[in-house]
């Protein structure tokens, strides 16, 4: 992007935002439809299908269950920069959407989001909720966020691709790893992923080689300070993610060059067998596997298969793709609970999956959706949910770094890559998380999490 395209984007954003300010004196406020009181919800600038999806389910749905508010909800790819500057000026939505715990725990430590605790008790959320998830959402006892959605880090694959190589879906890491040679052998991509203009992507993988390695008890561990970060079954952990990068696994020498959503349509194209990522990829996927396309049964997902022999099989990494908060300035805090009670709902879940598989899987403990009650995409999402949830029950899941670490640990995970391209050992990154960790630790930043049991 040009310097003029750069600064017409900053324009762009900034009017938006000054938008945005003039409908939010202090989050929130009176309606003009019978008296009703607004709330607002800003969302990521989701695609004009998706949007519509929102607009039925929840907007609509949400406004015709009760007389006393009005949901209103504005779509904004510069979300996450929206919120920070509001947030720090006293306004803002009323329901405060975030990237995750870790991003909602920050503003929570700035008193810019409402304790959620009377209204969790008021609905019911903690009983209703998968406990991790819950938990995740908590700063020194007092709830700060739910998460919207669950999801796993698994693996999309192309039955034709698999047909074409002569391998059946893979069932061991080992096969994993033969099919992978396989096709790097006859030109294709061992498999798709890549992390071009959100860095963040890193940690799907550094979080995934933790969980499948290390396991979810001793990451637990370390969140609680009981081990080191520099634990010789982390290192191993991490060494082995270089190991899969260098090896070209991970959309090999484009990795710093493609995107999910290019990811998705390689692999929709055949040019790979896998695209390694997480759940919410089906969302990605829907753009290049559908009826238009004729496609869609040539799509698989699986959990990504266990590395570490004394895990359970599969094993989940278990992390969330959004959370949900209130505002502290919001005048209509009643309201926007209402709101997110209305969201961690069966109702709401069964809904928004029908037309938009891979973001809305809400970590209710008991998910009763029925995959033969879909299509399209929906159906293999609702089977690998469920499947997850039920890994989640039975304790067998790692720790999604976004999700479940205090913020900058979080982010200092995300320069994974200065190992994957041998600047510094597996040692020497883990001795700075560790240093970055316990400075967290000691503020009470790290969420009290249910321990797994492998």
């Amino acid at each position: 992007m040009n310097r003029k395209r750069l600064t017409m984007a900053a324009v762009a954003a900034a009017a938006s935002l000054a938008l945005l300010l003039s409908g939010c004196s202090a989050a929130g406020g009176a309606g003009s439809d019978g008296g009703k009181k607004t709330l607002q919800l800003w969302f990521w600038g989701a695609p004009p299908q998706q949007q519509q999806t929102m607009k039925d389910v929840l907007v609509d749905g949400f406004n015709k269950s009760q007389s006393k508010y009005e949901l209103q909800v504005t779509f904004n790819n510069a979300v996450d920069k929206n919120i920070q500057v509001a947030l720090s000026a006293g306004k803002g939505p009323d329901i405060v959407y975030g990237s995750g715990p870790a991003f909602a725990s920050a503003y929570a430590a700035q008193d810019k989001l409402a304790d959620m605790t009377p209204y969790a008790e008021k609905y019911g959320w903690k009983d209703r909720i998968l406990d991790p998830m819950y938990e995740s959402g908590t700063v020194d006892g007092k709830l700060y966020s739910l998460p919207n959605s669950i999801e796993d880090i698994g693996v999309f694959y192309n039955k034709t691709v698999l047909d074409k190589l002569g391998a059946d879906v893979p069932t061991t890491y080992d096969e994993f790893v033969t099919v992978m040679k396989k096709a790097a052998s006859e030109g294709l991509y061992s498999s798709v992923t890549g992390n071009q203009g959100w860095k963040p992507v890193n940690q799907n993988y550094v979080s995934l080689f933790m969980s499948q390695i290390a396991g979810g008890k001793t990451i637990h561990d370390a969140l609680q300070g009981k081990v080191s970060w520099t634990d010789p079954s982390i290192v191993k952990s991490i060494e082995e993610s270089a190991s899969f990068y260098q090896d070209g696994y991970l959309g090999g020498k484009d990795y710093s060059t493609l995107n999910f959503d290019q990811s998705m349509q390689l692999l929709s194209q055949g040019k790979s067998p896998f695209f390694i990522g997480p759940s919410l990829a089906f969302q990605f996927a829907s753009n290049y596997f559908n009826d238009k396309t004729g496609n869609t049964a040539d799509l698989g997902y699986m959990p990504f298969p266990t590395i570490n022999p004394d895990l359970p099989s599969p094993y989940f990494t278990l992390g969330t793709t959004a959370s949900l908060s209130i505002n502290a300035a919001s005048s209509n805090k009643d309201g926007a609970a209402e709101v997110i009670d209305y969201m961690m709902s069966d109702t709401f879940t069964k809904n928004m999956n029908k037309t938009w598989p891979g973001y809305w899987a809400v970590p209710l403990k008991d998910f009763n959706l029925n995959e033969d009650d879909y299509s399209g995409l929906s159906k293999p999402f609702i089977a690998a949910m469920k499947q997850t949830i039920q890994g989640v029950n039975d304790g067998n899941y790692g720790f999604f770094a976004g999700t479940f670490f205090p913020p900058a640990t979080a982010t200092a995970f995300t320069d994974i890559d200065s190992v994957w391209l041998g600047k510094e050992s597996a040692t020497q990154f883990l001795e700075n998380v560790d240093k970055t960790f316990k400075a967290e630790l000691a503020k009470g930043l790290v969420p009290p999490l249910p321990e797994p049991k492998n």
